[in-house]
């Protein structure tokens, strides 16, 4: 249930073209629905500005399915499901042909209604390519969101001279996600260098003393260097959706 929908309602019934025992039927499975497996938080857009996200890992692809077909019939316009595989897309493509698979990534989009895109940037920047998954995650989750997305990647500080070398593009972004593995430093270097909110999201990238992100992590909450905020590891989609709102503040 969207604001759009929601103030339709209302005024359906202000107008006379809707009882309100209709309006209660529209509004019958609000805040939520319980489909035994799931509650579907059907206000999450009211309250957050977007849809309930799903997150696909673990979850059964038959309750994948129940859930978008519970959400595209309450009026959700776009849905976005992370940490998607192949198959998780096939059998979203199977009750809406609109999805689209963002392989990369691993998000499936779909996508009924255009956002309004705000004139401000996000700057997607990594230290390697091993971290394109992590990154895409997070710059395709901003994009639906309704920011622009700059990507920098493989400038980590082992060849730092790239990242210096991109300058300009750091001062053209309005927020800034940093993204890296092995030992996690390019947030530190990037929140030195810009005058605004920097990102950070260590990867499980690295050898055995990484620790699955451990390492990264630790290091990007000890950073030096301030204006830095840090999420989990591998947790793109959290920081395309923090550097979302944050972009979007008046």
């Amino acid at each position: 249930m969207d604001t759009d929908r929601l103030r339709g309602i209302l005024e359906n019934i202000r107008e006379g073209n809707k009882t309100v025992e209709e309006a209660l039927k529209d509004l019958k499975h609000l805040p939520f629905e319980d489909l035994g497996f799931a509650k579907v938080d059907h206000h999450r857009e009211l309250r957050n500005g977007y849809p309930e996200v799903i997150y696909c890992r673990g979850k059964a692809l038959a309750h994948i399915q129940s859930i978008v077909k519970h959400m595209l019939a309450k009026g959700n316009r776009n849905i976005l499901a992370t940490l998607a595989e192949k198959e998780i897309y096939e059998a979203i493509r199977a009750i809406s042909p609109e999805a689209e698979y963002h392989e990369i990534a691993k998000i499936v989009v779909v996508k009924r209604q255009e956002i309004a895109v705000t004139d401000r940037s996000i700057l997607v920047v990594t230290g390697g390519t091993s971290d394109l998954a992590v990154a895409e995650e997070a710059a395709i989750t901003a994009e639906v969101l309704g920011n622009p997305v700059e990507r920098l990647y493989d400038v980590g500080v082992a060849g730092i001279h790239r990242l210096l070398a991109n300058t300009r593009a750091l001062d053209q972004a309005n927020v800034i996600i940093a993204v890296a593995g092995m030992e996690g430093a390019l947030p530190s270097v990037v929140g030195g260098l810009v005058d605004k909110p920097v990102i950070a999201v260590p990867t499980s990238v690295g050898y055995g003393a990484n620790f699955g992100g451990l390492s990264a992590l630790l290091t990007m909450l000890n950073s030096c260097a301030s204006g830095i905020a840090v999420v989990n590891i591998d947790n793109g989609f959290g920081a395309g959706y923090m550097a979302s709102i944050i972009n979007q503040l008046k």
